[in-house]
Parts: C-alpha cells; sequence; structure tokens
C-alpha cells in the first residue's frame, strides 16, 4: 500500500462518525486513578522514536528475517531485495536504537534482534493485522 492510499484510510477513520460526549463533563474519580498510571512523556517519546524507526516497510521486512535467525548483512541484503549498502544504512539506524546486536566472525558481521520483546512488538502487529483480515473477509463472504 502506498504513503497516499494508506493517508487517505487513516484520514477517512478519522473523519468516520466517531461518537463524542455531548456533555463535557470531567470524572475526576476516573482522572485521578489513571493519572499515575499515563505513560510520562519522556518514556512516551522514547517509545515514539522506536516506533518512528520501525514505521519503514524495509526496516521491518530486515526485522522479520532476523526474528527468525541471526543473518548477515550480505544474507539480509539477497533475502530483502536491497543493496548491501542500504541494509548497512538501515542495521545502523537499529543499532543506534539498540534493537539490534551484532558479532564478527572473520570479515562477515552477523545480527540478531536485540531481545524479544522487539520480536514480540512486531509479532503481536502482525497477528493483529492477520485477525482484522480474517475478521474482515468472513464478514465480506457472509453479506
Amino acid at each position: 500500500m502506498n504513503k497516499g492510499k494508506a493517508k487517505q484510510d487513516f484520514d477517512n477513520r478519522q473523519n468516520s462518525d466517531v461518537p463524542s460526549c455531548d456533555i463535557h463533563l470531567v470524572h475526576l474519580d476516573n482522572v485521578r486513578s489513571t493519572q499515575t498510571q499515563i505513560l510520562a512523556t519522556s518514556k512516551a517519546q522514547q517509545i515514539a522514536e522506536v516506533f518512528a524507526i520501525l514505521a519503514d516497510p524495509n526496516r521491518l521486512r530486515l526485522l522479520s528475517a532476523l526474528a527468525n535467525q541471526e543473518l548477515c548483512v550480505c544474507d539480509l541484503a539477497a533475502l530483502t531485495k536491497m543493496t548491501e549498502s542500504a541494509v548497512c544504512h538501515q542495521l545502523r539506524l537499529f543499532k543506534a536504537m539498540r534493537l539490534v546486536n551484532y558479532r564478527r566472525e572473520g570479515k562477515n558481521v552477523y545480527y540478531t534482534v536485540a531481545d524479544s520483546h522487539i520480536i514480540d512488538l512486531y509479532r503481536s502487529v502482525e497477528e493483529h493485522l492477520d485477525e482484522n483480515n480474517t475478521s474482515t473477509n468472513f464478514v465480506t463472504q457472509r453479506v
């Protein structure tokens, strides 16, 4: 899906008839009980930066490859049909955010996902999309 189509779909969802409050009434008990649980601004910024790094199809494809096994730059380039230079650039961004680890073996550098949390995040979103696609297909088939 291209960026223009994705933005249009997002805008359409944003402009749909979303229920809202007819009367402005703040429920102070709810606000107070949730206030201690809301993300701190600095933590929200850090999370946003991780999502920004992951908000690229090429980087997500690299991550999906690394979620399965350790791979070198050459392998990643072949899998994703990217140049080795482009793969290295993307991996540099991953390293800066501590999303991948690497090790040298001779002249080759092998990469792995830094920890299971990143893989879990990626797979959770993938499962969410699969569930939505399945339920959408089911509704379409029944109509």
